[in-house]
């Protein structure tokens, strides 16, 4: 196949989709490759590198369009709502995250009525044989870490505790909502940086996950039989669950001097757990970190992509954390990318095989039709009159599964 890579144009993103040393494979394997120039330079990858490993540069971003038979982004259609519509050619592949549940219903009709195929990787299903394709665990997984070295740098005191002869330094107190890729991964990292770290989730089945890590599990009193489905996916509860869960988090956040909240469900606003009331009562100087910013915040005062002080705390809303290490995440992303053309293709030629459950989970637009189920389930739920929230996570959404539910195998 012949492959595209073209610059990004999100806001902020420096990710690239692929990078030199996945490429190198790639060619190997027999498939042709075009890099708009400048791709990877937010990634710190020269032309010169993709040059080297037998890429082919392209100084018109729109000739990789032009060209390629399959095009790889790290954000394309709703994902990337600050980009144009980018000028994807008839019967070409699309691979990448693309926002499923974001994306313009008129925007995915025209490239449908065009036979392009569009293949969304937050849909990813969480299996076992897909967990080497999984760009949401493996950038959720950056995020979590880079959240708290964040608040670490942040913070006015140490993280760990330690014995000097100027006197006891406490360790500090970390508070970690949300026990899922990137919860977990903040929780480890607090861990290694010393501090008293603490973890909370609705789904009591990852209560040993977290206690593995050398953390306190957080136990509410709270009815969380039906907090998750059979997958592991964490649902969304009614306002009832979320006001009581609310009321218990009021003695346990204050008592922290940093929090990061990585509560999040696919297609569904962030639910909101922390209070303004509660950062209020947190010390000055203390710091949160909203992973969840993006789909509304898990905390009152939250406001994504910006910084706000209340009451002398700190509240960041990042929205797009492994960008800033974007050497790591684009490895990530790309070695993700890398294994799902393989499974996308036999013998080095295309092959969408629809009863592949990888396949058929991921393919928001195939053959003419829009043929996601995901979106026709928000869309029936956003027209439903009933707004007890209940629903359950529709099959083979993923988080920030990301952020709220971890395969047991990750």
């Amino acid at each position: 196949m012949i492959i595209g890579v073209p610059t990004e144009t999100a806001a902020d993103e420096t990710r690239v989709a692929l990078i030199p040393p996945v490429a190198e494979e790639l060619l190997e394997a027999g498939h042709e490759i075009f890099v708009a120039a400048g791709a990877g330079a937010g990634a710190d990858w020269a032309d010169e590198e993709y040059e080297a490993v037998g890429c082919e540069i392209l100084g018109d971003r729109d000739a990789i369009f032009e060209r390629a038979d399959v095009i790889l982004q790290v954000c394309g259609l709703g994902a990337n709502p600050d980009a144009r519509t980018d000028p994807y050619s008839d019967g070409q592949i699309v691979i990448g995250q693309l926002g499923p549940y974001e994306s313009d219903d008129a925007t995915l009709a025209a490239l449908a009525d065009r036979d392009v195929s569009a293949f969304a990787l937050e849909l990813m299903p969480r299996i076992s044989r897909a967990q080497s394709m999984d760009v949401l665990s493996s950038q959720a997984s950056l995020g979590g870490y880079q959240a708290c070295l964040l608040a670490a740098e942040e913070l006015p005191k140490m993280f760990p505790m330690e014995m000097t002869a100027a006197g006891t330094i406490k360790p500090a107190e970390v508070l970690v909502i949300g026990a899922g890729v990137a919860g977990l991964k903040a929780i480890a990292t607090a861990e290694r940086l010393g501090a008293n770290t603490k973890g909370h989730d609705v789904r009591l089945e990852v209560k040993q996950e977290v206690e593995s890590l050398g953390a306190e599990f957080v136990e509410l009193n709270l009815p969380t039989e039906d907090s998750g489905d059979e997958e592991g996916y964490a649902v969304e509860m009614d306002e009832a669950f979320y006001e009581e869960q609310r009321r218990q988090m009021q003695r346990v956040v204050p008592e922290s001097d940093v929090l990061i909240t990585t509560a999040a469900i696919p297609g569904r606003p962030a639910p909101e757990i922390v209070t303004t009331e509660m950062i209020e009562e947190m010390d000055p100087g203390s710091v949160v970190v909203d992973l969840a910013a993006e789909t509304g915040g898990n905390c009152e005062p939250t406001v994504a992509g910006e910084t706000v002080k209340v009451d002398g705390v700190t509240v960041h809303g990042p929205t797009n954390l492994p960008a800033e290490i974007t050497h790591t995440s684009s490895q990530q992303y790309a070695n993700n990318l890398a294994n799902f053309i393989e499974n996308l293709t036999e013998d080095g030629e295309l092959a969408i095989d629809l009863e592949d459950e990888i396949i058929d989970s991921t393919l928001l637009i195939h053959d003419g039709t829009i043929r996601n189920p995901h979106i026709e389930d928000k869309t029936a739920d956003d027209e439903s009159d009933d707004d007890t929230g209940d629903d359950e996570i529709p099959d083979g959404a993923a988080d920030e599964r990301t952020v709220d539910a971890e395969d047991d195998d990750d």
